[in-house]
């Protein structure tokens, strides 16, 4: 292990210890915490947790979804290399936030901690939900009738059963992401989170699921209740600019209210490392400010998302329309054409 860290693990089981070397509490856990002040190339390091849960998560994920794209070329379907990469690129983020110097040093540090929401939370979801899991899920499972299409049914009820569409209306969306913020930094939850290891961990999944459930329905990618025809009719393209119309301004006010604060807001950085000359105030300050910052990054990569995606959706229906006109005519025009001779028709006999 690298002289910068310390690794405590007590007989009996392991436990969580802060920064001056007392238990954080009694439960179990396990959790290095770094020693030496912090510098990039210390919180850049690559020091995953002795037991790495989202890195391995990850891992599993980047293998199991590369084994789905190489059974669909084996059965001749070409899988999009932009979503294996999306989703390729994503995990790795998850893993560059939780696998390094940033897992540890955010247990030390606000500023670093919410780097570490910020990536989980509004930007690695952005990229794997842009892998399309579920589509690739979908494409994967046999479709027969019998027991072998049953996973598939499965998925498919689900997706589309009452309950999912409750999860993915933008009102609970909206709440859920707002509450990771508002919910979470604004009351004791964060600090009984913080002093467990099952805690810590838990709270970065939370980062993650939250924000891949918010940006599954804003982007689109896969299917959803979103799509079906009973899901809010006629909101169509507008509702995903709404929902980041109306996150972005309590999401940038989340930051100014930790930027501009006199008060900690958490217990949990209240007494720094010593040696490490760092005033907790000032870093939760940074730390507002990166929460503020940080907003513009995601809501231009998916309005840029959401640009590329209705421009495809258009070119694909001229390309139908111009399909439909071969085969059967320009129908409109045709129409259109036979309304006008039916007109100068009763114009001539009104004449005559």
């Amino acid at each position: 292990m690298a002289p910068s860290l310390h690794l405590w693990l007590l007989t009996g089981g392991p436990t969580l210890m802060t920064g001056d070397g007392n238990p954080a509490d009694g439960s179990e856990g396990l959790m290095w915490m770094p020693m030496q002040p912090p510098t990039l190339e210390r919180i850049l390091a690559w020091h995953p947790q002795p037991i790495p849960v989202l890195p391995v998560a990850m891992l599993v994920l980047i293998v199991g979804y590369l084994v789905a794209v190489l059974l669909l070329r084996r059965r001749g379907v070409r899988w999009p290399w932009g979503r294996t990469a999306a989703w390729f690129v994503g995990a790795l983020t998850v893993v560059a936030v939780t696998g390094t110097g940033i897992d540890g040093y955010g247990m030390e540090m606000f500023s670093v901690h919410m780097v570490q929401h910020m990536v989980l939370n509004m930007f690695s979801p952005i990229l794997l939900a842009l892998g399309a899991p579920v589509t690739l899920l979908l494409r994967v499972l046999p479709a027969s009738r019998g027991l072998s299409g049953s996973a598939r049914r499965t998925l498919l009820r689900a997706l589309h059963s009452r309950p999912a569409r409750i999860v993915a209306h933008p009102a609970t969306t909206l709440a859920l992401f707002l509450m990771s913020l508002y919910g979470l930094y604004f009351t004791p939850v964060f600090d009984v989170l913080m002093g467990t290891w099952w805690g810590h961990n838990i709270m970065l999944v939370h980062f993650l699921l939250i924000g891949m459930l918010y940006f599954w329905g804003i982007l689109g990618v896969d299917p959803s209740p979103r799509k079906s025809g009973k899901f809010m009719p006629g909101a169509g393209a507008v509702l995903p600019v709404l929902e980041i119309a109306v996150t972005t301004p309590f999401h940038a006010f989340f930051g100014i209210v930790v930027m501009m604060s006199t008060t900690l807001i958490v217990n949990s950085y209240a007494v720094p490392m010593p040696g490490w000359h760092l005033s907790p105030l000032a870093d939760q300050a940074t730390g507002g400010g990166i929460a503020w910052g940080f907003t513009e990054l995601p809501t231009l990569l998916v309005l840029a998302v959401l640009v590329v995606k209705w421009q495809r959706s258009e070119q694909r229906a001229n390309r139908a329309a111009d399909r439909r006109r071969a085969r059967e005519g320009d129908v409109d025009l045709d129409a259109y054409n036979n309304y006008l001779q039916a007109l100068a028709s009763r114009d001539g006999n009104g004449t005559a």
